[in-house]
């Protein structure tokens, strides 16, 4: 397995090496055992806390860059099988810390995220490391309460959702709308030890109709969150064949139940330039028994379907190869058709045409054009035998004619 090598993104380290290595951690390592390796060694790589230290930096990337790969259970099983390299396969896409682009850079960034490019943008570690040291202000949401805000662009407002027993048992929807197509992402943190708060899930808002939205769904069976960014790249690379990537997006929730208590929830400003606004609330399950099992249905069929594609599309390209391999001869026997019968058409018409004959006698020209004379012959009454009049006298009626006759 490769555990070094070069790589690219504004976020990338320079060098990689082994994920596990960088976060120390062994390869068994379980969700949480990473995750509290990744929140100490960001606090204690994080460029503020290392202003006058520059290899920090580089750390700090290369520690969030280990993190990304192994909080994701397919990236991790990627890299667990074949190395990085089959993370490059899979066209790998960076997230980008956009508090350390410059105005610059965000400005491009902007641009091709309003293009369509698929631009995943990271926390900022000014709002993790709060949320860590727990000095955030969170403010309380009842269940089935909403609350409006704005958030300036890579800030968070943080919420307190408290829910009892029955409602745990029964399961709880938070959800975030933008009427004015704001990005945002919805973040969820789970308590620590130390009293602060621990980044455990996030969404990323998404476009529907005329508003953009992020839900979390804890429902007592597995969930699913769709990745958008998954399905652009896939259409990128190959657009006759990213029909086979739209489910590919489909990807398991980490959490999918609460227990009772308090939960921490925050709306993240995900905008370039300016603030987010939204609406955030949270909802019991209990009144929407109907929609949840309709969506543990549709997700169930959604899982099927995404294997039968899987095997569908290696008959596809199969097919496609034959197909094409099909073409390739049917334009080679009608070329080879057209050329055949042009030919007889040149021969049918060279009989039609003027041709020249080589004339056998005379010592004149060797050859003469052949033609068709009609010749009258001369009646026996001419008085010659080659029909000439020998005498060279004029015939009037058979009427000799002197010329002495005619001055009499």
């Amino acid at each position: 397995m490769s555990s070094s090598g070069k790589m690219e993104g504004p976020s990338a380290p320079a060098v990689r090496r082994d994920p596990y290595e960088v976060l120390s951690v062994p390869r068994d390592s379980s969700d949480q055992e990473i995750k509290s390796a990744y929140r100490k060694l960001a606090l204690k790589y994080h460029p503020d806390k290392n202003a006058s230290n520059p290899e920090a930096s580089e750390l700090f990337k290369e520690v969030a860059y280990s993190y990304s790969i192994l909080s994701d259970p397919e990236k991790r099983r990627q890299y667990d099988t074949a190395g990085f390299e089959a993370l490059e396969n899979e066209g790998m896409d960076m997230e980008i810390d956009l508090s350390n682009l410059g105005t610059v850079n965000t400005m491009f960034a902007a641009l091709f995220s309003k293009l369509g490019v698929p631009i995943k943008t990271t926390i900022s570690p000014t709002v993790l490391e709060g949320a860590m040291n727990g000095t955030v202000t969170v403010r309380p949401l009842p269940v089935e309460t909403s609350a409006t805000g704005k958030v300036d662009k890579q800030c968070a407002h943080f919420f307190g959702v408290t829910i009892s027993e029955e409602q745990a048992h029964s399961g709880i929807v938070v959800r975030v709308t933008s009427h004015a197509q704001s990005k945002f992402k919805l973040l969820y943190f789970e308590q620590e030890v130390n009293g602060g708060y621990g980044l455990a899930l996030q969404e990323d808002s998404q476009k529907t109709g005329k508003v953009t939205s992020a839900g979390m769904y804890f429902l007592h069976f597995q969930v699913y969150r769709m990745d958008s960014t998954v399905n652009a790249l896939a259409m990128a690379k190959d657009p006759e064949a990213a029909f086979f990537k739209r489910l590919e997006g489909l990807q398991p929730c980490e959490v999918s139940a609460l227990k009772a208590g308090t939960h921490i929830f925050a709306v993240y400003g995900d905008n370039f330039f300016k603030p987010a606004s939204y609406i955030i609330e949270a909802m019991c399950a209990k009144s929407y028994e109907d929609t949840t099992e309709r969506l543990k249905e549709i997700e169930s069929k959604i899982l099927a379907k995404r294997n039968d594609l899987r095997q569908f599309e290696t008959e596809y390209r199969k097919a496609l190869a034959r197909f094409q391999e099909v073409t390739n001869r049917y334009t080679q026997e009608r070329e080879a058709v057209d050329d055949m019968l042009r030919e007889r058409d040149n021969i049918h018409c060279s009989f039609t045409t003027e041709r020249t004959l080589v004339n056998p006698v005379g010592a004149g020209s060797s050859s003469s054009r052949y033609t068709v004379e009609q010749s009258i012959p001369e009646s026996p009454e001419n008085g010659s035998v080659d029909g000439r009049d020998k005498s060279g006298k004029k015939k009037w009626f058979n009427l000799n004619l002197n010329r002495s006759d005619k001055k009499a």
